[in-house]
């Protein structure tokens, strides 16, 4: 009796806890509904306006009507990148199939004009040969002529592989696997960019803890951050400077990480200077279309910034290796001015956003003869935002300064996901996808870190 009373009073702080965190998961995600559910009638008001907009000066607009019409697959349907690619083609007159994962079927963005059919797919890394099947099947259903991924890095490395399955009835705008691996590979990309001749930061490859507390700092001139190899959406954002204060801090910090042989991450020189974001999409190692941001950690706004080091960085990169397909690269620039690569992706970057209004992004894709240059945004393109996450720094403000900047950045630039002449998907995305996935939570009572409005999900600790 008296050890039954010792085991249930030790569960107890244990069970509190569980329901504590319940709790705090099923207030979070309540309020967000109802503050979404009170923002429906004015976004519901501004979309009926555009449509009746639209429907009236329909008959004055101008198309730009491709010589060759071609049906487009476009993955990724719930992220606003693959929203604005769809734009792009369909606006060039091309036939748009937009497709996800199972688990987003309520993608938003299924109902906008540029879509023409919507499917999901298994998962690639839960089933990949039933997902390799799904892309074969549509692609031979609606007779696609090009598949061009806007993978999410989980399912990057898949589309590679389906490659050679889609290549029998389609052209497939990604990489072969073993490209996509390695630029996948964080230390592996930046030893081949070494190897190039390009400018990286100092990297080591670690797959045990032991190895960054036994390593002499004191021969560094530079601090060091620690991340992932493998995506992860949540440590992502964490860039504690290695060594910590004392050895204890670094040894404790460095073992509450999942570092492992299976799951390895990378020790990087931390340079000191401006971040920067890019997105190239090319063919054959010739660079087609190339943009380039400012960045941070967690990026949601994007305005173009000529920066010739990087596109000749970038240029010299996709060349030396004849790549083709998408390609984004995060870049610090130090204080004397060199560029350093730190990271490569390679796939679409959220940045095409600032392509909104370019005429000619479907024949950088699609087209086979050389540019005379990468097409950059037009000096028209204003900076992209995403109205939902201005709206969340506006309750963190804390100085007249900051409130002018946010205010700045609402008055010179426009939201990523509103178009006046495809306005629905800013509505169904706000108020259709992003609820379902929180009543998804709520009925499961998970918590969640924050919502991703660019990238269409709720991020999760261990999610996608």
């Amino acid at each position: 009796m008296a050890q039954s009373n010792s085991l249930s009073l030790s569960q107890s702080p244990t069970s509190s806890t569980g329901v504590r965190v319940k709790l705090v998961a099923l207030f979070k995600t309540l309020a967000t509904l109802t503050l979404l559910l009170i923002a429906l009638p004015l976004n519901a008001l501004i979309v009926l306006i555009s449509l009746l907009w639209g429907i009236v000066r329909s008959p004055f607009t101008k198309k730009v009507v491709a010589a060759h019409p071609e049906t487009i697959l476009v993955s990724g349907a719930k992220m606003t990148k693959a929203l604005q690619l769809a734009r792009s083609f369909h606006a060039a007159e091309h036939r748009v199939i937009l497709i996800e994962g199972h688990k987003y079927w309520l993608s938003g963005h299924r109902f906008s004009k540029a879509v023409n059919r919507f499917y999901t797919v298994p998962a690639p890394q839960e089933d990949p040969e039933g997902y390799i099947q799904a892309l074969v099947e549509i692609v031979k259903k609606e007779k696609v002529d090009v598949y061009v991924p806007v993978c999410s890095p989980v399912a990057s490395y898949y589309d590679s592989l389906a490659k050679p399955a889609l290549s029998e009835y389609c052209e497939v705008f990604h990489f072969d696997p073993d490209i996509t691996k390695m630029l996948d590979d964080k230390f592996a990309f930046t030893d081949r960019a070494r190897s190039l001749g390009l400018s990286v930061p100092k990297s080591f490859k670690i797959t045990d803890p032991q190895q960054v507390i036994n390593f002499d700092f004191s021969q560094e001139t530079r601090k060091y951050i620690l991340k992932s190899i493998d995506y992860d959406s949540v440590r992502r954002l964490n860039l504690t400077k290695l060594p910590c204060d004392t050895p204890e801090e670094t040894a404790a910090f460095v073992n509450s990480l999942p570092i492992s042989p299976e799951r390895p991450w990378i020790m990087q020189e931390f340079i000191p200077g401006k971040e920067l974001c890019t997105h190239s999409t090319v063919r054959d190692g010739e660079l087609r279309l190339h943009c380039c941001s400012n960045s941070s950690a967690f990026q949601i706004n994007y305005e173009n910034v000529e920066n010739p080091q990087i596109r000749e960085w970038v240029q010299h990169f996709v060349k030396s290796l004849r790549l083709t397909g998408q390609v984004s690269f995060d870049f610090i620039q130090a204080q004397d001015g060199t560029v350093y690569a730190i990271e490569c992706n390679p796939r679409t970057h959220s940045a095409i956003t600032m392509f909104y209004n370019h005429p000619g992004v479907a024949d950088a894709y699609l087209g086979k003869t050389p540019l005379a240059a990468p097409l950059k945004p037009l000096a028209s393109s204003k900076p992209t935002y995403f109205i939902y996450h201005e709206i969340w720094r506006l309750t963190g403000i804390r100085s007249w300064k900051q409130l002018q900047t946010s205010v700045n950045t609402l008055v010179r630039g426009t939201d990523a996901i509103y178009s006046l002449d495809d306005p629905i998907p800013f509505l169904t995305l706000h108020h259709w996808q992003i609820p379902l996935l929180l009543l998804k939570n709520l009925q499961q009572l998970k918590g969640w870190v924050k919502i991703d409005f660019n990238i269409g999900k709720l991020v999760e600790l261990g999610g996608d």
